[in-house]
């Protein structure tokens, strides 16, 4: 960085079920693999949540795991006892969800690799006023 410049970054702890950020205080936002252990009943306000506080016109740009089940998870990193759910979703089913929420889809890819399950990304933008820009 430049001399007599300084980065100022805020971070808030919260729960992406109830975002407490200003109506369209976002330029965009980034939900990556923070969605898999979110329930399929609870996506859709979390996708209002996120089309409320991004601009119109704004970027959101989503990780997920690329599958049609969910699974418990009983182990951790590090051997950690925990009980939580993975879910696994469809490019399709995010997308419907993220097109009923105000957004539109402009792209979507599907990851793979030898060390992880199938993932998938999705870069979708906040309609301008409903409509596509």
């Amino acid at each position: 960085m430049a001399s007599g410049m300084r980065a100022c970054l805020r971070f808030d702890l919260g729960s992406i079920t109830d975002l407490v950020f200003d109506d369209a205080s976002m330029a965009g936002l980034v939900a990556w693999y923070s969605l898999i252990h979110v329930p399929d009943d609870e996506i859709s306000s979390v996708f209002a949540h996120f089309q409320r506080i991004v601009r119109p016109g704004g970027r959101l740009l989503l990780g997920f795991h690329v599958g049609d089940e969910s699974q418990l998870k009983t182990q951790g990193y590090g051997g950690h006892q925990m009980n939580v759910y993975v879910y696994h979703r469809q490019h399709g089913q995010m997308n419907a969800w993220l097109n009923d929420a105000g957004f539109v889809v402009e792209t979507h890819r599907t990851l793979t690799s030898a060390e992880s399950t199938i993932g998938g990304i999705i870069l979708a933008r906040r309609q301008v006023d409903g409509l596509e820009e």
